[in-house]
């Protein structure tokens, strides 16, 4: 294989799956909160690409607490963290941690305007985050939290997975350190099963991104890195996942099977007492069902997505998982979908990609060097030397 080659390889992981996030993230936006039955209801069947609020054009006045233009190909929050992660590791030009989200996401979310699709004008990304997001500001930026720790106290939801695939790329081939570096950034934004999913999404990208990745890889290399209730949640979703071969039938069987480990309860917008509260028992749902889709559909982009889609509730996150790790697996990203998804956001979904990458080699680069002096100290401690 030719450096050439090898270099589109990684090209190709990358864009693939940032483009397959915000892919998925767009399609799942005008259906998240619903369940099956209302998503069949509402467009007299399941979801099969880009659709149109679900309030039409009443969107601005249906929730006036989130007066957001969900559908017609807008992007959510999920990408919006995700480009602006991506932003934080070119500035740095490293590995990051949790302070690198205090020195430098922070004020990335605070002080620069761009244009928010669901506002469909120019504002600071600040003012379209959800409250889980809002509290990095909160405690890293009035609080003065050791970034560490600030995390703690947060709402336990799929806030900090949700944008983690950049870390999973920087770190392609090697789940471990993703899953390592992921929980570090990750502990100023959440603590318990919510920094931990974040953790193990990152592995799960960091696993597609390997070659001659499987589905089944993916999920075998999660499963040796979670932990409590995550790595069960995950275990018993796609032990499900495995017995069926279209989403149509999962939809049901998977929901069961996540049903022990997710706080929120059955009805959505009306959470339960004990929701998002830390536990050692609990998951998140949006990663065991992602991974859960991504093993009924083969690893097939399209299948993978819609399948998240349809399943509603949290299900831009949702397709915003799968569609990354489908996309980092190498699965093609419709174009019909990206393409329109890009127009309609006004943004560039390919740029960030071809950024990330140049960072992921210099960053590759580096560890090289760093891993070179190590072993060349060791060996001039009389350290263990490799046999022939």
């Amino acid at each position: 294989m030719t450096p050439k080659t090898q270099e589109s390889s990684l090209e190709e992981r990358i864009a693939g799956a940032l483009v397959g996030a915000a892919v998925g993230d767009a399609l799942g936006g005008p259906v998240e909160g619903y369940s099956p039955d209302q998503i069949l209801e509402r467009h007299a069947g399941r979801v099969h690409g880009i659709v149109g609020p679900w309030n039409g054009d009443d969107w601005r006045t249906a929730r006036p607490i989130a007066p957001y233009h969900k559908g017609d190909g807008h992007v959510t929050d999920d990408t919006l963290m995700t480009h602006a992660l991506i932003r934080v590791y070119d500035r740095v030009g490293d590995h990051l941690d949790a302070y690198a989200i205090a020195e430098h996401l922070v004020p990335d979310l605070m002080t620069t305007p761009r244009w928010i699709p669901e506002l469909e004008a120019e504002a600071l990304p600040l003012h379209r985050l959800f409250l889980a997001e809002k509290w990095l500001v909160t405690r890293l930026h009035y609080g003065h939290v050791d970034p560490r720790e600030a995390g703690v106290g947060n709402i336990v939801n799929c806030g900090a997975a949700m944008y983690m695939a950049p870390v999973g790329l920087v770190n392609a081939a090697n789940p471990a350190a993703a899953y390592a570096e992921a929980l570090d950034v990750a502990g100023a934004h959440q603590s318990s099963y919510g920094r931990e999913a974040a953790g193990v999404f990152a592995a799960a990208v960091a696993a597609a991104s390997t070659p001659g990745a499987t589905p089944d890889s993916v999920v075998a290399a999660c499963l040796s890195l979670a932990r409590d209730g995550t790595r069960t949640a995950v275990e018993k979703v796609c032990e499900v996942a495995s017995r069926y071969t279209d989403f149509e039938s999962a939809l049901r069987p998977l929901r069961a099977a996540v049903s022990p480990y997710d706080t929120v309860g059955d009805d959505y917008r009306a959470p339960s007492l004990g929701a998002r509260r830390p536990s050692r028992l609990h998951a998140i749902e949006e990663l065991p069902v992602a991974l859960g889709m991504l093993v009924v559909a083969g690893g097939d982009f399209r299948h993978a997505v819609l399948g998240a889609v349809n399943y509603g509730r949290d299900c831009d996150s949702i397709a915003t998982m799968a569609g990354a790790v489908a996309g980092a697996l190498g699965s093609p990203v419709p174009d019909e979908w990206s393409k329109k998804v890009a127009e309609a956001s006004r943004l560039d979904l390919w740029e960030p990609a071809r950024t990330l990458t140049a960072v992921t080699r210099q960053i590759f680069e580096q560890d090289v060097r760093r891993r070179r002096a190590h072993e060349s100290a060791l060996t001039a401690l009389g350290g263990p030397r490799c046999s022939d």
